[in-house]
C-alpha cells in the first residue's frame, strides 16, 4: 500500500464519524459534565459544531480540533463571532497537547478510540476531566466492571489513576447517520489521590503488562521468577490470590501486589519487569511484520 492510499484510508475513517444533530440533547449531555466558565475544553473531531456550540456557552475557551479541511472552514465561518472558540485544523493524534490545565469533551471517531485514550490518559499532562462518547463495548473494555464488563488489562492499567463512570446511554437515533453500534457518554476523571503515584505510572504499567503476558495458569506463576519463595508465601497469605488468574484480580489486588514488588523485590529481579511494555510492543511489531511478509 502506498502512502497516498494509506492517507486516503485514514482520512475516510475520520470522515466516517457519526454526528449528534439535536442541540437540546447535546446541551443535556454537556450539563452532565463539570465544565465551568473557568475551564479550557478541547473537542476532538468538532464536525459541524453542534457540540462546540454548547461547550462555548459553558467554558472559558473551546479548542475545537477538526481534521477535515472543508468542515474546518465551515466551523471558522460559524464561530467567526465567538471570541472563546479556536478552530484548529489538525489530526488530533499528531497535535501537541497543551501544558496547562484543561478538560476534554468529544464525540470521538470510533475507529480511533484506543489511540485517542492512550494519547489523553498517558500524557504527562492528562486532562483534569475527560468526557467521551464511545461505543459501549469499548467502554466495557477500558472501564471494566464499572461499565458492566470484566476487568481487563487496560482497565487495570487505568483504574489507579482515573475514576470512571458511564453518565448516559445514547439512543442511536440521536445520530446522523445512525450508527450500527450502541454508544455511551463516559467520564475519566484524574484522581486527586491516585492509588499509585503518577510518577510510578510506567513502572506500574510494566508490572501489570508483564503479569498479564506470561501466559501462565495463575498470576503467581507469572511472577515466580520475580518474587522469592518467601515473598510468594506472604502474598498468598495476605492477598489470598493463590490459584487466581490475572483477570481474576481487581485493581486493589494489583495495587497491593505492585507495592510489595516496589518495596521488597531486589533490583536484579526487577530488571525482568522494567521496560516490559516497550519490549512487548517491539516483539508484537516484529510478529506483525513477519506475518505480512508471509502473505
Amino acid at each position: 500500500m502506498d502512502r497516498g492510499t494509506s492517507n486516503k484510508k485514514i482520512e475516510d475513517l475520520w470522515h466516517s464519524q457519526n454526528f449528534l444533530h439535536d442541540p437540546d440533547f447535546v446541551s443535556s449531555l454537556v450539563d452532565m459534565s463539570d465544565i465551568t466558565l473557568s475551564d479550557t475544553v478541547i473537542e476532538i473531531g468538532a464536525g459541524k459544531g453542534v457540540i462546540t456550540k454548547q461547550l462555548s456557552k459553558r467554558a472559558n475557551k473551546v479548542i475545537a480540533i477538526e481534521y477535515d479541511n472543508q468542515l474546518a472552514q465551515q466551523l471558522r465561518e460559524k464561530f467567526s463571532g465567538s471570541t472563546n472558540v479556536d478552530i484548529v485544523e489538525a489530526d488530533f493524534l499528531n497535535w501537541s497537547l497543551p501544558n496547562f490545565r484543561y478538560k476534554v469533551f468529544s464525540n470521538i471517531p470510533f475507529e480511533y478510540t484506543s489511540r485517542i485514550l492512550e494519547k489523553l490518559l498517558l500524557s504527562l499532562n492528562s486532562p483534569e476531566g475527560t468526557y467521551l462518547i464511545m461505543q459501549d463495548l469499548a467502554a466495557k473494555r477500558f472501564m471494566g466492571k464499572v461499565a458492566g464488563g470484566e476487568n481487563s488489562q487496560v482497565s487495570i492499567l487505568l483504574q489507579p489513576f482515573f475514576s470512571m463512570s458511564i453518565l448516559k446511554r445514547i439512543d442511536r437515533r440521536q445520530y446522523r447517520p445512525i450508527p450500527s453500534v450502541d454508544t455511551v457518554l463516559v467520564n475519566f476523571k484524574k484522581r486527586r489521590h491516585p492509588l499509585v503515584n503518577f510518577k510510578d505510572m510506567q513502572e506500574y504499567r510494566d508490572f501489570v503488562i508483564y503479569g498479564y503476558n506470561q501466559w501462565k495458569p495463575t498470576v503467581i506463576d507469572s511472577f515466580k521468577n520475580v518474587f522469592s519463595y518467601k515473598q510468594i508465601r506472604i502474598i498468598n497469605r495476605n492477598l489470598k490470590i493463590e490459584g487466581k488468574k490475572p483477570l481474576d484480580l481487581d485493581v486493589n489486588d494489583w495495587v497491593e501486589l505492585f507495592k510489595i514488588y516496589q518495596n521488597y523485590v531486589i533490583e536484579d529481579k526487577k530488571a525482568k519487569v522494567k521496560g516490559f511494555e516497550k519490549r512487548l510492543e517491539k516483539k508484537q511489531r516484529g510478529m506483525k511484520k513477519r506475518y505480512r511478509t508471509r502473505l
